[in-house]
């Protein structure tokens, strides 16, 4: 019921070694200029108290970032205002393309990942974030998922 994004789309291997970027499981900094944190775009499954969820990247700007880094480990950080990003995760399920969706991302108590809500558009998986998915639409996502997994190695 989770899949999850290992980078953002604009990371590459060779930034490992370099002084300015940084991957964690939670925070991603590119060339000290681009800022990324992990969150979990959340899709309710119709018919289910289940919850169907993508970790992604969202892209936040420079001040929003050092902001949730200051709090990343502080009680009470839920009640911060959500940040403004961009989705950087590519997700091949759906057509047209994920990256650059606006998103805003909710900060939650320590030890949770944050909820990534996307503005509410006509793009397929805004649609389901808001829409909720059945339990079929889960069971394409997951043969996609591990089609294009199989396919890269």
């Amino acid at each position: 019921m989770n899949y999850t994004a290992h980078a953002s789309a604009v990371w590459e291997p060779v930034f490992a070694e370099a002084d300015d970027c940084l991957l964690s499981s939670d925070q991603c900094v590119v060339q000290a200029q681009h800022y990324f944190v992990k969150g979990l775009i959340e899709i309710p499954v119709i018919g289910s108290d289940e919850v169907f969820s993508w970790g992604v990247w969202v892209s936040l700007s420079r001040d929003n970032f050092s902001r949730a880094a200051d709090l990343w480990d502080r009680p009470g950080r839920e009640a911060e205002d959500p940040y403004f990003g961009w989705l950087t995760t590519d997700l091949p399920v759906y057509p047209p393309t994920t990256l650059n969706l606006k998103t805003h991302l909710h900060t939650r108590p320590v030890g949770e990942r944050p909820c990534v809500e996307l503005e509410p558009t006509d793009h397929p998986l805004a649609v389901e974030q808001r829409t909720g998915i059945t339990l079929d639409r889960v069971r394409e996502i997951a043969a996609a998922v591990f089609h294009a997994g199989s396919k890269e190695r």
